[in-house]
């Protein structure tokens, strides 16, 4: 699906974003991307989507070279932006406009979206509130059935039903042909729905793991004050530290992703080192 190899960004004025980045993705699988603020999430989702260049590298959906967004690679993607525009134009007719570019639109799927999120699209986009604004773009994204969705902090704005009605419409999706990714800081508003994890951190990608592999090499346990379990990576909570311990000493827990992402970015190496294979 999408193969970005040695793809390295910067502004005109500014250190590089992105540094010599490699990185697949496949249909069939819902990634999450997280990173701290400023990292170049963002930065990188757009060079994906063809809307900025790397100085170095390139970025191929099935082979096809997303910066010449040539119109039978960019249908075939969409990405919902943290900040935009729409034009002032009714949601009606905005869909009436814009569905011309995606042959695979889905008019029911839009109006059945559209309901979830209780969005009245005979008004004119400006009329309405950001989130609902955000609510009506996710709901036009994913009714272009375009097989690559990428979104950018997409519950940002969202209030907490409206959070949950969009896990409830990414989870009801036909998966197997889609690639999902999504970049957020907010993993606990959409753990639950990604399945596979990756870090960007120091210009660079430094943890890319699917959850079956981390279930298999890491678990999370409460640990007591002063017991003698070793553990990768803890944060004190009440009555003991909640903890990040390898596999040889797993009790079957859920994994906690804002916890494995925070010691992702403190503990980069110790983590990693848990997926070596070991002769």
């Amino acid at each position: 699906m999408i193969s970005i190899q040695n793809l390295s960004f910067q502004y005109k004025k500014g250190k590089p974003l992105l540094s010599e980045v490699d990185l697949d993705l496949q249909k069939g699988k819902i990634y999450g991307l997280f990173g701290l603020n400023g990292v170049g999430k963002t930065t990188l989702l757009n060079n994906i989507a063809g809307t900025l260049f790397p100085k170095s590298g390139t970025c191929f959906l099935d082979g096809e070279n997303t910066r010449f967004r040539n119109p039978e690679v960019m249908n075939r993607l969409f990405i919902v932006p943290e900040q935009f525009d729409l034009p002032k134009l009714t949601g009606e007719k905005y869909i009436e406009l814009y569905q011309l570019f995606y042959p695979n639109f889905d008019m029911e799927v839009m109006s059945q979206v559209l309901d979830g999120f209780d969005i009245d699209a005979s008004k004119k986009l400006p009329e309405l509130s950001y989130g609902q604004r955000k609510k009506f773009l996710i709901a036009f994204a994913i009714s272009t059935q375009a097989e690559l969705l990428i979104f950018d902090e997409p519950t940002n704005g969202l209030d907490i039903p409206s959070k949950s009605q969009f896990r409830k419409i990414v989870s009801s999706l036909d998966v197997e042909a889609r690639c999902i990714l999504i970049s957020t800081h907010q993993v606990r508003d959409l753990g639950a729905m990604i399945d596979h994890v990756i870090v960007l951190k120091n210009e660079r990608i430094v943890f890319n793991q699917n959850l079956d592999n981390i279930s298999q090499h890491l678990s999370i346990k409460k640990i007591e004050q002063g017991s003698s379990v070793s553990y990768i990576y803890g944060e004190e909570m009440l009555g003991g530290i909640h903890a990040i311990i390898p596999s040889a000493q797993n009790e079957g827990s859920k994994m906690d992703l804002e916890l494995l992402f925070n010691g992702i970015i403190q503990k980069t190496e110790e983590i990693n080192k848990q997926f070596e294979v070991k002769s």
